[in-house]
């Protein structure tokens, strides 16, 4: 679809885009309509398909790639990277910052919670997401505690696992000290194992 469109279309389709993921975020995606966003955007109905063509599903495949973006970026360089201690730290902080500042709203909650549910094509795209994000910290985890392969994916795993469920209890109580928690203590083991390997 950007191929097709020249400069200014782009530029129109991806503020389409943004609005609708703040709506979806504030609304969630059940409850974001089409109306929403031609509001949020002052955009006519005949726009909005024209960008959109097969209308709220092109919308939600959209903004679920959008939001897949945003989580990802909002880890770097650190994430590209994760080959010593201190670049972990610096991604762990990085993690907290981003989720301090967005609280409730954050993109990641509503990928899995609300976009990830909403249709096949958005749950390929979060799926992706997913695959991409443990492929960087499996990168991340063997560099610094090359424990084997299968130990490793779980550690890498694990770290995923952690930062989603803060997340989650970051959105339900409006605290980050939950995923500044369980962060912390998934990658603790790692500066362990590379402590224990440089005695050795």
């Amino acid at each position: 679809m950007n191929k097709q469109l020249t400069a200014k279309g782009r530029a129109t389709r991806q503020r389409i885009i943004v609005a609708a993921a703040l709506l979806i975020r504030e609304k969630g995606a059940a409850e974001t309509t089409l109306d929403d966003v031609r509001a949020a955007t002052a955009t006519s109905k005949s726009q909005l398909f024209h960008y959109f063509p097969e209308g709220r599903s092109d919308i939600l495949a959209a903004v679920a790639e959008y939001e897949a973006e945003q989580v990802l970026e909002a880890q770097r360089p650190y994430l590209d990277d994760l080959s010593t201690w201190e670049s972990w730290q610096g991604w762990r902080q990085a993690v907290l910052d981003h989720y301090t500042e967005l609280g409730q709203k954050c993109p990641l909650g509503s990928l899995t919670a609300e976009l990830g549910k909403s249709s096949p094509r958005a749950r390929v795209i979060v799926s992706s997401l997913y695959a991409d994000w443990e492929a960087a910290l499996v990168r991340g985890v063997a560099a610094v505690a090359p424990e084997g392969e299968e130990m490793v994916r779980r550690r890498a795993q694990s770290i995923l696992a952690a930062v989603q469920g803060g997340v989650v209890m970051l959105q339900g109580t409006g605290r980050t000290d939950y995923l500044a928690v369980a962060v912390a203590e998934a990658i603790d083991p790692l500066r362990r194992v590379r402590t224990d390997a440089a005695r050795a």
